[in-house]
């Protein structure tokens, strides 16, 4: 299951039928779950736990230290949960210790080729990213998120449940739950109905998030106010919940 090509550090722990191509390299401080496949070419650098059924595509650079010149050595971590999928030449640091001292990556996400993950970011479950998607530092991308290739997204940002970040995307503010935004710099565009029809959420959940969206679009409302007047709309699936609460924790303020 080791191509003889493949340099594994003694340290690195490896789950019995972990696939590891040619040419790979394992350090020290590695843990790897089982089901999980390297092909050729993919750089493993630790402090760094993979969990089960993870794919790592060609020319992947996986824990490597945070691109942060206040580095110092410290040890920290990059943390990656199950099923996820990591095509060629992607690029994954550890966090810092300014912040967590972690990179966390959730289950089931989808990253795409030449896609960066920079340090102390936290993904969820989920997710996808396109082709080239760059993420500075500390920045948080939400379950169900959608990001459209070459999408830029500012350190300390985050990316809201079911959004949907357009192509070529530059973000430099929050994005909140559900919402369409693109261009430089990003604009909210519309809700992400058709995200929100494939995830099951009903006629009536829909209506909600669409008056929502006019309530913090619309209306000309500061993000204080919006949060008050989403308080008081009728929701008996808490459907709006998640959504009050990011905008009450929004420190860089929302995509508008």
């Amino acid at each position: 299951m080791i191509h003889p090509s493949a340099i594994i550090d003694p340290d690195a722990k490896i789950a019995d039928d972990v696939e590891i191509g040619p040419f790979c390299v394992v350090e020290g401080d590695v843990e790897i779950g089982a089901g999980c496949k390297l092909e050729s070419h993919v750089v493993i650098s630790g402090p760094t736990r993979i969990g089960e059924n993870n794919h790592f595509y060609p020319f992947g650079s996986i824990g490597a230290a945070p691109q942060d010149k206040k580095y110092a050595g410290e040890k920290t971590e990059l943390i990656i949960g199950n099923n996820n999928t990591f095509r060629e030449n992607v690029t994954l640091n550890r966090g810092t210790i300014q912040d967590l001292g972690k990179t966390i990556i959730g289950n089931d996400n989808w990253v795409m080729a030449g896609v960066h993950i920079a340090h102390d970011c936290i993904i969820g479950d989920h997710t996808i990213m396109a082709n080239n998607v760059a993420l500075a530092g500390h920045v948080e991308v939400q379950d169900w998120a959608i990001l459209g290739g070459y999408s830029l997204v500012h350190q300390f940002c985050r990316i809201g449940r079911h959004s949907f970040c357009g192509m070529g995307s530059v973000i430099n503010q929050d994005v909140p739950d559900f919402i369409v935004v693109s261009g430089n710099i990003a604009e909210a565009r519309s809700v992400n109905l058709e995200g929100l029809k494939r995830r099951d959420y009903d006629a009536e959940q829909r209506a909600l998030v669409k008056k929502a969206y006019k309530v913090i679009y619309r209306r000309g409302l500061s993000v204080k106010d919006a949060v008050k007047e989403l308080q008081k709309i009728e929701d008996s699936k808490n459907t709006l919940q998640h959504l009050i609460e990011f905008l009450q924790n929004s420190e860089r303020g929302i995509t508008r």
